[in-house]
């Protein structure tokens, strides 16, 4: 199934921010709590837990709750879906270069009658 465009924008959006990114690196990692992850940054619990936000709104990480723990887990849906769409310009900047490649070569060709 395509990606909505909403769905393109606030997961484009959410990577925007370094921080947000390094959250997912730790996460892709494993399960961490809130505590964990805000331990390698020089912000606050509450700056963390609005970074945690925006990437919860776009789907990138699901929160949960047991007891005093609440554990972030990442969800790879919508980067998968990130990497669908790019893959479609991928193969379109993949064709041109196969032809930049080919013309080049016709240019150095040894047989050139022009030269």
């Amino acid at each position: 199934m395509k990606p909505s465009s909403a769905q393109l924008d606030a997961t484009f959006s959410a990577l925007a921010d370094p921080t947000r990114r390094a959250i997912l690196a730790r996460l892709a990692k494993g399960e961490r709590s809130v505590n964990e992850l805000a331990r390698p940054f020089a912000m606050s619990l509450p700056a963390i837990s609005r970074h945690l936000k925006v990437l919860e709104r776009a789907g990138l990480i699901s929160r949960g709750r047991d007891a005093q723990y609440r554990p972030c887990t990442l969800n790879p849906k919508p980067l998968r879906e990130v990497s669908g769409w790019v893959e479609q310009y991928a193969r379109f900047w993949n064709q041109g270069f196969d032809r930049l490649e080919t013309y080049l070569a016709e240019l150095q060709a040894p047989n050139r009658k022009d030269r």
